[in-house]
């Protein structure tokens, strides 16, 4: 195995540093808003710097033939939306390969391979040369030694995967501000999430805070936690899944909202430009409001639980990413909450993206006083690391 890249570790540091540094120029300018806020934010990113700084690289073994007979020696991290993403030894960052161009490949490097119909492969790929115009099969070699062959056309996604844990995460880090001078407004969003994925589960969690202050009037914050995890089924396309969802909002007077929820469900569509799934089940909540003006008792709810995700990509370069759940109250009949996360990615060069994204929380029968609804828009530049 080769040695981190220093030049790739160095502009990790200095990015996610300059974060910190942003973060605590920010809150000096905001007292108000508390020390324990400002810990919440520096503990996280602090814990994501040592996280992305240790991800190792590997030896460039593995082959890509081109169509025209180009030949690259090189690191092959994944195919994704029809495009093969490669690391090469003389070139900087990851760059795309439209795999319509690739004629066949070669690696001992372990991946694990998707299919429309929801199976997982795990093992080393060759892809045989074809009499046609481009390869119709992959080959996966298991590490059991056994050999799978599949249809190149039913094959939606392929991962980089290791024995080495630390080389199995996926993420991002995402931050975005605006500043007002006349009104003396400020407002800032910071993202940040994390995937595990392996043959037969995944598991992932992601962290969003929305701040947003302006002179005379107090500050608004909106945090919210979600981890989740699932497993795939026997069946083609089913899993079940659990997740938790921790969300604080000031706008809704909600001190700390935790939900714990599971259940099953399927793909509907699972290709290389478009993965939608749907899952039912229950789900507990627990909600604490804020002590002000306003009293509310700690309440309760068991509910229902309706989860969707929807995800579209385009070449490259653009993606949409979906991410709604409802919970219908089963002991308060006819109260309803309802969240929605609405992420737009942009390729701006290599690994960085800018995105928009719109988030909200609804709740059709909040206590006497307080406000059923919570939402809003932000935008800013994110930095992905992984095999993304």
């Amino acid at each position: 195995m080769a040695g981190i890249s220093t030049q790739t570790s160095e502009r990790l540091r200095r990015t996610l540093h300059s974060m910190v540094f942003e973060q605590i120029f920010h809150y000096s300018r905001h007292r108000s808003m508390g020390a324990s806020l400002l810990k919440t934010k520096l503990l996280l990113l602090c814990f994501l710097l040592p996280l992305t700084s240790a991800l190792v690289a590997r030896e460039k073994t593995d082959v890509v033939v081109m169509r025209n007979g180009d030949r690259l020696t090189c690191e092959i991290k994944s195919l994704d939306s029809d495009v093969v993403y490669i690391r090469l030894d003389y070139v900087l960052g990851i760059i795309s390969v439209d795999w319509s161009k690739v004629d066949h490949i070669e690696s001992k490097q372990l991946f694990l391979v998707k299919t429309q119909d929801g199976s997982v492969y795990s093992g080393r790929l060759s892809t045989s040369v074809s009499s046609g115009a481009r390869p119709v099969t992959i080959e996966v070699l298991e590490p059991s030694s056994k050999k799978v062959e599949l249809d190149k056309s039913q094959i939606t996604q392929m991962e980089e995967t290791a024995q080495n844990f630390l080389e199995r995460f996926n993420g991002q880090i995402g931050l975005g501000s605006i500043y007002n001078r006349g009104n003396q407004s400020a407002q800032y969003n910071l993202y940040a999430d994390v995937s595990y994925p392996r043959e037969r589960w995944s598991a992932s969690g992601s962290y969003s805070s929305n701040l947003s202050s302006s002179n005379g009037s107090s500050v608004s914050t909106r945090n919210e936690i979600d981890l989740s995890a699932q497993r795939l089924l026997r069946w083609n396309n089913w899993y079940y899944t659990g997740l938790v969802d921790f969300l604080q909002s000031t706008q809704q007077g909600i001190m700390l909202q935790s939900t714990f929820g599971g259940g099953l469900g399927r793909y509907l569509k699972n290709s290389g430009r478009a993965s939608i799934s749907l899952a039912g089940g229950f789900a507990w909540q627990r909600i604490n409001y804020q002590e002000g003006v306003l009293t509310a008792p700690t309440q309760q709810v068991t509910s229902g639980l309706v989860t969707t995700q929807l995800n579209l990509y385009y070449f490259d370069r653009t993606n949409l990413n979906v991410s709604a759940m409802l919970l219908p109250a089963l002991s308060d009949p006819g109260r309803v909450h309802f969240n929605l996360n609405t992420s737009y990615y942009v390729r701006l060069w290599r690994k960085v993206t800018w995105n928009v994204t719109f988030y909200g929380n609804w709740d059709n029968r909040p206590p006497p006083g307080f406000s059923g609804s919570d939402y809003g828009t932000s935008s800013g530049v994110s930095w992905r690391f992984g095999n993304r």
